[in-house]
């Protein structure tokens, strides 16, 4: 019971408090929760894992995933506890996934005690190990990028997802070439070892980037960002209209492996990203937030078991002088879902918020929360918002702990309860370097938002700060946000 435990998100150093509390509700139950709305009444996390990146940076060391104290009364609160470099330079570690998951939850054989950690430029996948210690991991295993190739003629590795199976599904955004392809990495969970392709022979999208699966309904949709070469030094608009970003969504048959529509939003979902089927598992619809054109389409199947996209939230481009267009968008990066489907989040990069927004009704998501973190648009930056139809005043810098928060909000985590939401501000170090030298130079942050769960409302934490710019061997770019326990973007419930 202790391993089992110790698994579920429950430190060392107080097994004895949370013993009673998993025995009680998980019995000889496997890793995560019964259902979403038992992930909600949860232990609240104490640890946080986030991938540290150098690579941009001109500091020639490993990335390495940091272990950050979240306990709030504890004597390292808000501060990084371990680094764990990895063994080689230049991997660009993102986003990170699971051994296994609430997918597997009626499996006692299986253990929550590995961080599968995939690289988007080097293509390798780390395997960490968060069991044996959660507050000091290790690398267990490294898939090498030949291995892949080899296996599956795929690279530059994105989103990783356990499955009900037993296996781990990694999607990508190209070929080894640098070429977009979005195909699926499987990795055997037990061995780490690659299995192959999840996608059938010829059927790999023309772009990939993220993928969320519901098999009672037997689907799986995904999204596109680019093509490696295109997106591999920076951002180029040029680009978009020679046709090297995405702006689909692809529809999968999850039992056949089979790619079954393309869903195309047109100009108004250009580069769609991070999707979220709504946590319950009876559920066949949820959203995408699509980056360039910085709007929200909800996802949907028809009455003729067909899937449809609308569009049903628009954040309106600024009218600037000073930056390098007549126009910014928002550029959406990361969105959430709350998990009793209550509640959307997502981050606007570039304008610099955060917005709360319910989605009680899905046709007509209803904006009750919004706060302001960086961004380009600040009161003392280079830019003059000339036309503003959300604003009347540009924002001030926040300042936190004597620190300015630097580049914008960018991933996003939210407590299991909903109360807590902490974001990073780094987004890809290459599109850090351009749109936020200062990053750069300085190191990106974490935060953490108080959220209203009754009426709705974020605000800042002013005890919370983790400062990444003060990091042993330099400024560094943090990234994406973990859990020991599960979050709400790396579980699925079948």
């Amino acid at each position: 019971m202790l391993r089992l435990t110790a698994n579920h998100g429950c430190l060392a150093d107080f097994y004895s408090l949370h013993i009673v509390f998993f025995t009680a509700h998980c019995g000889s139950c496997g890793p995560g929760y019964k259902s979403p709305l038992d992930a909600m009444k949860g232990p609240h996390e104490e640890l946080i894992y986030v991938p540290c990146i150098y690579r941009n940076t001109g500091i020639n060391k490993p990335d390495y995933l940091a272990t950050v104290d979240v306990k709030r009364n504890s004597a390292h609160y808000s501060q990084v506890i371990h680094r764990l470099p990895m063994p080689n330079v230049n991997d660009e570690l993102h986003h990170s996934g699971w051994n296994t998951c609430s997918s597997c939850f009626g499996d006692s054989t299986k253990v929550r005690d590995k961080l599968i950690l995939p690289c988007l430029i080097s293509s390798r996948v780390y395997v960490v190990d968060v069991g044996t210690d959660p507050r000091a991991p290790r690398i267990h295993k490294v898939v090498e990028a030949d291995d892949i190739k080899e296996k599956c003629g795929l690279a530059y590795m994105h989103t990783s997802h356990c499955l009900g199976c037993g296996d781990i599904m990694i999607s990508t955004l190209g070929d080894p070439e640098g070429n977009a392809k979005g195909g699926f990495v499987l990795l055997d969970a037990e061995t780490f070892e690659v299995k192959g392709n999840w996608e059938k022979k010829g059927q790999a999208a023309p772009f990939g980037y993220d993928f969320w699966y519901q098999p009672r309904h037997n689907v799986m949709i995904s999204t596109e960002w680019g093509a490696p070469k295109a997106l591999i030094g920076g951002f180029n608009p040029d680009d978009v209209a020679a046709g090297h970003y995405g702006h689909h969504l692809h529809v999968w048959d999850w039992k056949t492996h089979t790619r079954i529509q393309s869903l195309d939003l047109g100009d108004d979902g250009q580069i769609p990203l991070e999707i979220r089927f709504l946590h319950n598992p009876d559920a066949a619809q949820g959203f995408v937030g699509c980056a360039l054109s910085s709007s929200i389409f909800r996802f949907f199947k028809t009455k003729d078991e067909k899937w449809a996209a609308e569009k049903v939230i628009q954040v309106p481009a600024k009218k600037v002088q000073g930056w390098a267009l007549p126009e910014m968008p928002g550029l959406i990066t990361d969105i959430l879902l709350s998990l009793d489907d209550r509640f959307l989040y997502f981050s606007n990069w570039l304008h610099g918020d955060i917005r709360q927004y319910d989605i009680c009704d899905t046709q007509h998501p209803k904006l009750v929360g919004q706060i302001f973190l960086a961004g380009s648009i600040l009161s003392d930056g280079p830019v003059t918002v000339l036309d503003d139809p959300e604003l009347k005043h540009q924002p001030d810098p926040v300042i936190v702990k004597g620190r300015r928060v630097p580049g914008g909000p960018q991933m996003i985590q939210l407590s299991l309860d909903g109360k807590r939401l902490y974001v990073t501000t780094s987004l890809y170090s290459g599109w850090d370097k351009q749109f936020y030298p200062d990053m750069i130079c300085n190191g990106s942050v974490m935060l953490q938002i108080d959220v209203d769960t009754h009426k709705g409302g974020l605000k800042l934490n002013p005890d919370f700060m983790v400062d990444f710019g003060k990091e042993p061997h330099g400024p560094a770019l943090a990234h994406e946000c973990r859990y020991p326990g599960g979050d709400c973007s790396s579980d699925i419930w079948v």
